[in-house]
């Protein structure tokens, strides 16, 4: 482990250890790309991206790090579409519990689809959850 790495976290430890289990898309310096695990994939060539810095989720992520993931999930898809022939990717990310964020170590799921997929992979409700005034207007509020 090197300082940016957590000895709890899974994804951390297949980094470090050069899991021989894990199936290696791309290494970067600052990111990498691998298959999740056998069983577990959405489509075929469903690919985890992530960066090699340890940050819980998008809230707690480096700007260096967060560049870097997002552009080898750029770089994935645009494999998928090459390889695969994928006509769309889907990229899926939740950081915290009750968003289903099921490892704590930002992780960007990036999904092949095609025309004959037919999933729907947008929320198929508007949360039932309330905020005491306009949401956009406090978001906005947080930049002044």
């Amino acid at each position: 482990m090197t300082g940016t790495e957590s000895d709890d976290c899974v994804f951390c430890r297949v980094i470090a250890t050069d899991d021989p289990d894990t199936v290696w898309i791309e290494r970067e310096p600052a990111a990498v790309a691998f298959r999740p695990l056998p069983g577990s994939e959405l489509a075929p060539g469903h690919t985890l991206v992530v960066p090699r810095e340890h940050a819980a989720g998008l809230l707690d992520v480096s700007p260096d790090a967060l560049r870097a993931t997002t552009l080898l999930a750029q770089q994935v898809g645009r494999a998928m579409r090459a390889a695969l022939g994928a006509t769309g990717v889907v990229v899926l990310s939740a950081t915290g519990a009750d968003a289903g964020q099921s490892v704590a170590h930002l992780h960007l799921h990036v999904v092949p689809c095609w025309p004959d997929d037919g999933v729907l992979r947008w929320p198929e409700r508007r949360s039932a959850h309330v905020v005491d005034g306009d949401a956009a207007v406090m978001l906005a509020e947080m930049f002044e």
